[in-house]
């Protein structure tokens, strides 16, 4: 391959994958700005909206997870020029996503007093449990916008999406102002006014990205997606055997993440502090990457339905280059800013000095975090997820976090020792998905 076409390939996949990484970020801001406008009501309600979103994001993780079955199998169709398979890919896709929302609504709502019993306080709990239940059914809009923006990203658009996510970010805060402080005639609600301002701007999301896709001119050859009736079952368990485990990937590492946290807190408040300081450093640089993955999934899906093994394999390629590149910069701004970025949270002295070693591994794995997200992309490209599941499980549940706690609690590193756990995790997450991503697409038949 010459210079010229790695080029076009950077190019191409750029395009896909930045307005995504707005859109991430869109729905990283979403949250942020919740816990700023709540965070003036005190530290009550602030700290029972956390405890209500550890619960939440677990779950609709999980739900955005069984969405990507479709951007891989709308990709491949489409690069098949099959506008069939794509319609029945988006009738049956919003049918598995809506019953997965029902189902994890119905899970919180009996499993909501749990809460009761992981030895928070009472107040806090009794102020997260009716945020928890407002919030809990705006899963059901999002899995509804997942549905479209999953087959809006698999024909390779991906900037409708991102401006509706920019959208509902303004409708949000905007709510957020009415709601949580009685603006214009409205009774004050508190943290049950940003419970009712999310499940607003997710509706609003989710119709408006719906409407544009049935009435925008260049989707009109797929509204035959529209219709409900005549569905195949095998279909379904094809889609099923995509999504559940891809929605499992997103709890086994979301869950190890948030195990660390707990393990943090062991330790005691100013480890749990520098803890949070470090994750969110290293979830800004995330979302850098996560785009890059949803580029992988297109590109690679896109490549598999033309039969071109050498192209996909290009566009992976390419791809995770893109993602060291960037994940280069944000581990040389986290080493380098150790000891300046945690005084964008705290003056706490003791915060501050334990902060900066973790600040130190978090910049270590910069690029192991942005290799294994950009391959499991590729690999549901592949269709691959079922084996990717279990390497990361054995990755974080059977090496990573056994090997963090003994290194947290029986040596002197501490939270050091429970952050090497996670470095050592991510690393051979990293490294088990290019080997397999790499034998997998060897394995294909090269088109002559």
């Amino acid at each position: 391959m010459n210079l010229s076409t790695y080029r076009s390939e950077i190019r191409t996949s750029f395009l896909l994958a930045y307005p995504v990484m707005l859109s991430q970020l869109g729905h990283v801001m979403m949250g942020v700005s919740d816990n700023v406008m709540v965070g003036h009501l005190g530290a009550r309600e602030l700290a029972a909206a956390g405890l209500a979103n550890v619960a939440f994001n677990v779950l609709l993780l999980f739900g955005i997870g069984v969405s990507y079955a479709i951007t891989p199998l709308v990709a491949t169709a489409d690069g098949e020029n099959n506008i069939f398979n794509v319609n029945e890919t988006l009738r049956h896709g919003l049918v598995i996503n809506v019953m997965t929302s029902l189902v994890l609504v119905t899970v919180v709502f009996f499993g909501k007093n749990i809460l009761y019993h992981i030895d928070q306080p009472a107040e806090v709990v009794a102020l997260s449990i009716p945020y928890l239940e407002i919030i809990t059914f705006s899963i059901i809009p999002v899995l509804i916008f997942q549905t479209y923006r999953q087959f809006s990203e698999g024909l390779s658009n991906t900037w409708v999406p991102m401006i509706m996510v920019l959208g509902c970010n303004v409708v949000n805060i905007a709510l957020n102002y009415v709601l949580i402080y009685g603006h214009l005639g409205f009774p004050k609600l508190g943290l049950n006014g940003a419970g009712w301002a999310t499940f607003t701007s997710r509706i609003v999301m989710a119709a408006a990205l719906a409407a544009f896709i049935y009435w925008a001119p260049r989707f009109r050859q797929y509204r035959p997606g529209f219709v409900f009736g005549n569905y195949s079952r095998k279909l379904f368990s094809k889609m099923l055997h995509i999504g559940l485990p891809a929605g499992l990937q997103f709890i086994f590492e979301v869950a190890a993440f948030d195990f660390s946290l707990v393990m943090m807190g062991w330790l005691g408040t100013t480890a749990l502090a520098a803890h949070q300081i470090a994750i969110n450093l290293a979830t800004i640089s995330y979302m850098t990457t996560s785009g890059l993955a949803a580029a992988a999934a297109i590109r690679v899906s896109h490549e598999l339905g033309k039969g071109d093994i050498p192209a996909l394999r290009k566009a992976a390629f390419v791809l995770l280059g893109m993602a060291l590149s960037f994940m280069t910069v944000w581990g040389i701004i986290f080493i380098s800013g150790r000891n300046i970025l945690p005084y964008l949270y705290v003056d706490d002295v003791q915060v501050i000095a334990l902060a900066g070693p973790l600040i130190i591994i978090a910049g270590l794995f910069q690029l192991s975090d942005g290799m294994q997200v950009v391959v499991i992309g590729a690999l549901r490209g592949l269709r691959d997820v079922k084996v990717p599941s279990v390497l990361i499980f054995i990755s974080y549940w059977i090496i990573g976090l056994p090997l963090g706690y003994f290194l947290g609690f029986h040596t002197s590193l501490g939270p050091v020792g429970i952050w090497t756990g996670l470095l050592v995790g991510l690393t051979l997450t990293a490294t088990a998905m290019v080997w397999r991503f790499n034998y997998l697409s060897k394995k294909l038949k090269f088109k002559s």
